[in-house]
């Protein structure tokens, strides 16, 4: 007959094993352990943060999948022809995007494909980039009293910093770095692209957003990135392409069949 303090110990050490075995487990749904490691995969593959809220959701998603595998084993599903014809169809179908992945993977992008894309997007890089800055002010008086201080040697940064009502731009003096006329408002781009390099516009510049005192710091053509600063980024564009991916699925299919012994 156990004494006391032994059945004490007992008890504490089936608690301590229960405790580890939950632990170990996401959930134990009716006696079948579902392993915390399939959790964690989950909430990992879920691209969110790691936290109570989405453990839950990971938690009853590996709940609904559960009772369904134990539900389909009891129903015997598992056994009519159809469903295990279509279970096959599905396997058959991760196994040839697994492998045609794997192939276009290892095989790569020709070369050939690789110039053809790039000249493609170097085409598209045209015309002239400026390099500005600005000075917005709500106010038409209070630009063009601005325009009158830097007329008069007051430092165009300095002034930026000091009463630019632009947030993006103010702290660096206004400068709004290398940028395209197509990416501005067409009132700003308008005067922008008449000033030489070093001038400032004597008017102020009305737009949507207020009032704009423009500098002109330098201008260039357009210049395309070199093959191999964008090499990945093409890449990555090709092996999107559907039509690229039919004619890679036909080139791996006839190089499996020249291999093969068909009878």
């Amino acid at each position: 007959m156990l004494k006391s303090h032994q059945f004490l110990s007992m008890s504490l050490l089936i608690s301590l094993l229960s405790t580890a075995a939950f632990a170990q487990n996401a959930v134990i749904l009716n006696g079948k352990s579902i392993p915390k490691s399939q959790l964690d995969k989950l909430v990992q593959k879920s691209g969110q943060p790691d936290n109570p809220q989405v453990r839950d959701q990971a938690r009853e998603m590996l709940v609904t999948r559960e009772l369904i595998l134990q539900e389909a084993d009891k129903r015997g599903v598992i056994q009519k022809e159809s469903v295990r014809d279509q279970l096959e169809q599905a396997r058959v179908g991760v196994l040839v995007a697994a492998v045609f992945e794997d192939y276009a993977e290892k095989e790569g992008v020709a070369e050939a494909d690789l110039k053809a894309a790039y000249e493609t997007v170097k085409s598209q890089y045209t015309g002239r980039e400026y390099h500005v800055e600005h000075i917005l002010v709500e106010k038409e008086s209070d630009a063009k009293a601005i325009i009158a201080q830097i007329k008069a040697g007051g430092n165009f940064e300095d002034i930026a910093k000091a009463k630019s009502k632009d947030p993006g731009s103010a702290k660096d003096g206004g400068d709004l770095g290398w940028v395209s006329d197509k990416a501005l408002v067409p009132e700003f781009s308008k005067a922008m692209v008449q000033l030489k390099n070093g001038q400032i516009t004597d008017k102020p510049v009305k737009s949507q957003f207020g009032y704009h005192i423009i500098k002109m710091v330098d201008s260039r053509d357009v210049k395309a990135p070199s093959l191999d600063e964008i090499k990945d980024q093409l890449k990555q564009m090709i092996m999107a392409d559907q039509n690229w991916q039919k004619a890679k699925f036909s080139e791996m299919m006839q190089k499996l069949r020249a291999k093969a012994k068909i009878q």
